[in-house]
Formats: C-alpha cells, sequence, structure tokens
C-alpha cells in the first residue's frame, strides 16, 4: 500500500485517519494540504475516485463563491486555487480514494 493523508492541521478526522493507520503500522506520507496542496494530477485522481461534489466540504469558509460558477472545470481550477475548501482528510491509495473519515472502505485496502 502506498497512503497518502491530505489534511489540516486543526482537522479531527485528519488526526483519527493518521491514528488508524498508525495504529496498524501501516506507513503513510501525511501532507498539509493548506501548507503544499494537491498536484493537479492527484487532484484528478481523488476526483476520478469520489466525485467532485464530495470533495467539497460545504462549512469551508468562502466556499459559497463555487456555487455562482456553472460548469465543473471553472469549480475544479477555483478548488485547486483554494484547496482549503476541500474536505479532509483525503486518503489516497494508487487510484483509490476517499474523503472523510471512512475506516471501512481503508479496512477493504488492506485485504
Amino acid at each position: 500500500m502506498n497512503i497518502q493523508i491530505f489534511g489540516k492541521n486543526k482537522c479531527f478526522d485528519t488526526k483519527k485517519a493518521q491514528r488508524y493507520f498508525k495504529e496498524r503500522r501501516i506507513k503513510y506520507q501525511d501532507i498539509d494540504l493548506v501548507k503544499y496542496g494537491m498536484s493537479k494530477g492527484e487532484f484528478q485522481s481523488v476526483k476520478q475516485a469520489v466525485g467532485l461534489k464530495n470533495m467539497i466540504d460545504p462549512n469551508a469558509k468562502g466556499v459559497e463563491m463555487l456555487t455562482y460558477l456553472a460548469y465543473d472545470k471553472d469549480k475544479e481550477e477555483k478548488l485547486l486555487e483554494n484547496q482549503q475548501w476541500l474536505k479532509t482528510p483525503i486518503v489516497r491509495n494508487g487510484r483509490k480514494a476517499t474523503v472523510g473519515y471512512c475506516p471501512d472502505v481503508w479496512k477493504s485496502w488492506e485485504d
């Protein structure tokens, strides 16, 4: 497994995800989403796995601006510019990805 956890420092679910993998002694790469962000390729890979709508944090400050954009392509560009609007944690395992705390899905990755 090649696990990447994209999260925010103050996100409770990100800390729970890190603990999940730590307790199972599964190595993971921890990436601060606000500081380092996601590359366009990583973003596309996650979008492919979970869908654009599921990636958006409805409680993020300023995210309502996305509702004024008609096309998904424009929303994607805005999200790439403002990655603090993404729901966390985003956990990637190759082409597979989850958004939020999803231990049931991660357990299936271990098999």
